[in-house]
């Protein structure tokens, strides 16, 4: 494996670097504080093609791959502006339509969601899952050419920003387990019989999140993705480069907490020296800027993997794993070495920590993942 950044790699960084450096971390701090969409920036990306650098040429995407796309969640968030709906929209969405989607589908959403004029989220959560995706309640049932959809969504980001839904729903159930087959179905938000209830919460981030209520929600036979009862396989298409571009937020969020506390190091002096100067300080700092960068490496072997077509779940785990607690810890220790200023609205770094916060929560929580790797990796005994 070549550790050299590809010269188009570097290129796309820098391009997605100018863009957002021209709204910056107060734009990001702002609109999470007052909890509002940052439209403006996911535009401005959009408009250079960089929303849908994953999506296929011929639907007006860049044409690239989870490595590309990892490089634009990346290089935004070492701005400041982590978003989080390039993880939804982009890559779970975008990802599952380029590949199961009917060409109708494609035709109609992939063009404007590589653009970045609409947003397709994602639907799988719900209140008495959890992680157990067998155990969805949500049902999809067919009535005539329609199906029917009824049941409850939870937690899910950005419906007032979206356009369409890709909510997972049960349509049967395998004889053998009694585990639920899955469909995957596109549901516009402004469907009858679907409710979105905004959910509080106390983070400040600009996406919302929803609570779904789905009371006899009806779509046509065309909303349905891919074939039906086949909606396991096609989700975890989704969600290993959710969990790749997670960790490239994370990485992202990392770099930018970890810059600005060096920068205040360097020039904060207290007892006539730069408080930079003390171990005390930045021995944490180094320890948090060597967890990152072990992150980004393997953030970058997961995106390869995927990319090439090879088995890519443990290394998306692991990245998704070390990313968040890389990033939690580089934000946790900038708002150390800020002191008092790091809680302060003028630095930006609460709604910073809000996002790395949820990131080691979700789209997996760090548990589940302990749980894969003993099981997968180190082939222990299954403990949940």
């Amino acid at each position: 494996m070549d550790f050299t950044d590809q010269p188009e790699h570097t290129a796309l960084r820098e391009a997605v670097r100018a863009v957002t450096r021209a709204f910056g971390g107060s734009y990001f701090a702002e609109h999470a504080e007052r909890r509002e969409p940052t439209d403006e920036l996911w535009r401005a990306l959009g408009k250079q093609g960089f929303i849908g650098v994953n999506l296929p040429e011929e639907f007006g995407g860049g044409g690239g791959g989870l490595a590309e796309l990892a490089v634009v969640c990346e290089a935004s968030a070492a701005q400041g502006c982590p978003l989080l709906l390039l993880l939804v929209s982009s890559a779970i969405s975008g990802e599952v339509l380029a590949r199961y989607g009917s060409p109708a589908q494609q035709r109609t959403w992939l063009p404007a969601m590589a653009t970045g004029e609409s947003k397709v989220v994602f639907a799988i959560t719900e209140p008495d899952a959890g992680s157990n995706t067998h155990k969805l309640s949500t049902t999809a049932v067919r009535d005539g050419e329609d199906w029917v959809l009824r049941g409850t969504k939870y937690y899910i980001s950005g419906v007032d920003e979206a356009d369409a839904i890709l909510v997972v729903a049960r349509t049967g159930r395998e004889e053998a387990t009694g585990h639920g087959l899955l469909s995957l179905f596109l549901v516009p938000t402004d469907a009858p019989g679907l409710t979105a209830t905004p959910l509080p919460v106390a983070a400040p981030l600009p996406e919302r999140q929803f609570t779904l209520f789905f009371d006899d929600a009806r779509v046509g036979a065309d909303a349905l993705v891919g074939e039906p009862d086949h909606g396991f396989d096609q989700v975890f298409h989704g969600l290993n480069p959710e969990r790749v571009t997670g960790a490239a937020l994370c990485v992202g969020i990392g770099r930018y907490a970890l810059a600005k506390a060096a920068d205040y190091a360097r020039n904060r002096t207290v007892w006539d020296v730069p408080i930079g100067s003390h171990q005390g300080v930045s021995h944490v700092l180094a320890k948090a800027a060597i967890e990152v960068e072990l992150a980004a490496l393997m953030t970058a072997r997961a995106a390869w993997l995927h990319d090439h077509h090879q088995p890519a779940g443990e290394a998306s785990n692991m990245a998704k794993y070390a990313a968040a607690e890389a990033a939690l810890a580089a934000v946790d220790a900038a708002i150390q070495t800020h002191g008092g200023n790091g809680l302060s609205a003028e630095y930006g770094l609460v709604p910073l920590w809000g996002i790395a916060r949820l990131l080691r929560i979700a789209p997996v929580n760090r548990e589940m993942i302990l749980n894969y790797v003993a099981q997968h990796t180190l082939d222990l005994p299954r403990s949940y």
